[in-house]
């Protein structure tokens, strides 16, 4: 891959990917007060202090880093409802050298248990693999988050290991457990009919 990654919209059958606008701070900063109950157990920035101001650095932070090409967060809307900030999803290089890349997300508690995180993580592996050309991805998940573990398997990642008290949140160490997906297990996963897929 050479330079950043293209700014076009990503689609999927629901939902639109796309990176973070100015205009997108209100409704992001709505959509972390509403999770808020579910974030802050995983999330060290997830804090009742978030506010707007951080919300506006958040979307500048993202904008200066996808021009740099370090990260690419998407800004996830569905269709018919443009204005409302669905969540997360973001994509990066851990090692450029040998292709290794990781993905990160969260998903407004407002529309959790609906395959959202499923289908738009799908949809983010595609960039890795075909637009990033990426050889591996890695997922890094708080052990307890069973509904993080659940979209894992889904998506046909391999879980690898546990990192220990990788993670402070709230003046509490958390382990995160390690997934890896590889480009050849990614296109096999593809190939699964339906049935076998979920």
């Amino acid at each position: 891959m050479h330079g950043p990654l293209d700014t076009h919209n990503r689609n999927t059958e629901r939902f639109t990917l796309r990176p973070f606008r100015r205009r997108d701070v209100e409704p992001l900063h709505a959509a972390v007060v509403e999770s808020f109950d579910e974030l802050h157990e995983w999330l060290p920035w997830a804090n009742k202090r978030y506010s707007r101001l951080d919300a506006t650095n958040f979307v500048k932070d993202s904008t200066r880093a996808w021009k740099e090409g370090r990260a690419y967060d998407f800004a996830i809307r569905a269709d018919g409802a443009p204005d409302n900030h669905v969540g997360n999803m973001s994509i990066w290089f851990t090692s450029r050298a040998f292709r290794t890349g990781e993905v990160g997300y969260w998903i407004n508690s407002s529309v959790t248990s609906r395959g959202v995180a499923t289908e738009t993580a799908r949809r983010i592996l595609e960039v890795g693999f075909d637009e990033m050309h990426m050889h591996r991805i890695i997922l890094r998940i708080a052990v307890g988050n069973a509904p993080s573990e659940r979209v894992a398997i889904k998506l046909g990642f391999t879980k690898e290991g546990v990192l220990r008290e990788e993670l402070k949140v709230r003046d509490q160490w958390l382990d995160h457990s390690v997934w890896g997906l590889l480009e050849r297990e990614y296109r096999q996963h593809l190939n699964r009919t339906p049935t076998e897929a979920n």
